[in-house]
């Protein structure tokens, strides 16, 4: 005796198939979403990191601990 599916058998079937099908697709755009995501993000602490680099003054090579003091000890 063989076994034949119903017609509502492969209605649900079908419905899985689906659904499974979809939630892939969602998994695949959240992946592409977050890698775009990961790259913006790189690209503007990069960004940020170049225009601090060119907004900082010139100290002639000189760390904090050797800069001048004047007479009262205040650091410029």
């Amino acid at each position: 005796m063989t076994e034949s599916t119903s017609a509502v058998e492969q209605a649900v079937q079908a419905r899985i198939a689906a659904a499974r099908i979809k939630v892939q697709a969602a998994r695949e755009r959240r992946d592409e979403l977050g890698a775009a995501r990961r790259r913006g993000l790189a690209a503007r602490h990069a960004n940020k990191l170049r225009r601090l680099a060119e907004q900082r003054p010139d100290d002639g090579g000189q760390g904090d601990e050797e800069r001048e003091q004047d007479d009262e000890g205040a650091v410029w």
